[in-house]
């Protein structure tokens, strides 16, 4: 597994709901990440050290409150880009293919745009992972720059994600808009077996506006 893999696969662990297992999930996945090399491990442990001490229904209660009651902070990384609408569904399901593509059956119960499905597929097959990481680029960036001005400890989860991908991260939420209006950068496109069309600003769900 290679740095960049193990990133991913960790992310996908610590942005997992924290259930009963939470204590031994954290404590492997900070094992993992002290031997790893330096660089996208060091938000991740960050992460790890400031919610070591919160009981585990305590972060349940926070979990759900950052990411289940607001729309800015969904781990759904369509619906940055179509809301709920109809169009939706045509990128859920690009979604479930890409996976099948690669032999890869995530769980039936979760959407499959759900990030920390999308991480786990990233770790499990590098290349069209990262690739899928990168068309959502600007829902990764749009969640990263959420969660800082919610002062959440898991933007430092995503701070991690997005400096695995390339090129710098958007500044601000206005720069991370034009990301998402614009659409993925040029080398990445073409990569995985669907592409994403350009946004306007009128067509972006208002909540991320």
């Amino acid at each position: 597994m290679t740095a960049t893999q193990l990133i991913h696969q960790a992310a996908a662990l610590l942005l997992e709901h924290p259930g009963p297992q939470w204590p031994e999930r954290l404590r492997l996945v900070a094992d993992a990440l002290r031997a790893a090399p330096d660089g996208p491990a060091r938000p991740l442990l960050r992460f790890c050290a400031a919610v070591t001490d919160v009981p585990p229904l305590e972060l349940s209660a926070r979990y759900v409150i950052t990411f289940d009651r607001s729309r800015r902070r969904t781990l759904h990384l369509t619906y940055y880009t179509d809301g709920d609408t109809r169009r939706r569904g045509g990128s859920l399901l690009r979604w479930q293919q890409l996976y099948r593509a690669h032999g890869w059956q995530p769980p039936a119960d979760e959407l499959p745009d759900f990030l920390p499905l999308a991480l786990e597929f990233a770790a499990r097959c590098p290349e069209p992972g990262r690739a899928a990481l990168q068309e959502h680029r600007a829902a990764l960036e749009l969640l990263r720059l959420a969660l800082r001005d919610h002062r959440s400890p898991y933007a430092d989860v995503l701070e991690a994600v997005c400096a695995t991908l390339p090129g710098a991260s958007p500044a601000d939420r206005a720069a991370a808009l034009r990301l998402a209006r614009s659409g993925p950068p040029a080398e990445t496109v073409g990569l995985l077996p669907y592409a994403q069309h350009p946004l306007t600003a009128h067509q972006l769900p208002e909540e991320t506006r």
